[in-house]
């Protein structure tokens, strides 16, 4: 149940800052409302998660998947771009991620 609570934590997590992202400088109501209740979500799921989960492993997991959601979300959404090398770190997050789940 953890690890469940751990992805909803990221998922929230991906879903402030991509909502941010709309919010304009919270200049918008509905995405700054988002934003505000997906952050607080995302700090409740994480913290239900880190009963059980090590700190260490769980905090790196979410903060990976913000980075790997919101870059995918990025390119996808705002039609952002990534360098060779931009791609390759970000590889290297889901290689540490994975790592992280396998030997946990």
């Amino acid at each position: 149940m953890e690890w469940i609570m751990l992805l909803l934590a990221a998922v929230c997590e991906v879903t402030w800052a991509v909502a941010m992202k709309y919010a304009q400088g919270f200049t918008r109501l509905v995405p700054s409302l988002i934003t505000v209740v997906g952050y607080i979500l995302s700090a409740v799921f994480l913290a239900a998660a880190l009963k059980k989960l090590p700190l260490g492993t769980a905090y790196a997991m979410w903060t990976g998947f913000g980075i790997v959601g919101t870059t995918v979300l990025g390119l996808v959404l705002f039609h952002e771009h990534l360098s060779p090398a931009q791609m390759g770190c970000v590889a290297l997050i889901v290689a540490g991620i994975t790592g992280l789940k396998l030997l946990a």
